[in-house]
């Protein structure tokens, strides 16, 4: 059973950094994209980050050049490195992968809350 456990979420000031964690109970080599997603109160979940198979990434715009997604093969973990934190950043930050060629299955992980505040 794939499982994705996130890790790294708190509460940082205006400005700060976090490191995100989520590590999968399978070879992350199993899926074809990992990424990171977010959701605010009120708002709809939505794209932060992804990493390919082949190391591609793609960020959503409110975040580039201030979120790098990495990810660690030997230790099936993908990270979201966040700089420069503001108060629209927070929000509860999910990981993400899918696997499959003709049917694509997500997985999701429970989440981690992020708080950006003075």
């Amino acid at each position: 059973q794939v499982q994705l456990v996130e890790s790294g979420g708190g509460l940082v000031q205006p400005g700060g950094s976090l490191r995100l964690s989520c590590a999968a109970s399978v070879s992350i080599f199993s899926f074809n994209v990992m990424g990171w997603y977010r959701q605010a109160p009120g708002k709809q979940r939505e794209l932060v980050a992804t990493i390919s198979h082949s190391v591609f990434t793609k960020y959503a715009d409110s975040v580039k050049g201030l979120c790098t997604i990495s990810r660690d093969n030997a230790k099936n973990t993908v990270y979201l490195q966040m700089n420069s934190l503001k108060p629209e950043d927070t929000a509860v930050y999910y990981c993400n992968a899918d696997a499959g060629l003709v049917i694509v299955t997500d997985y999701w992980g429970q989440g981690t809350q992020v708080t950006v505040s003075s």
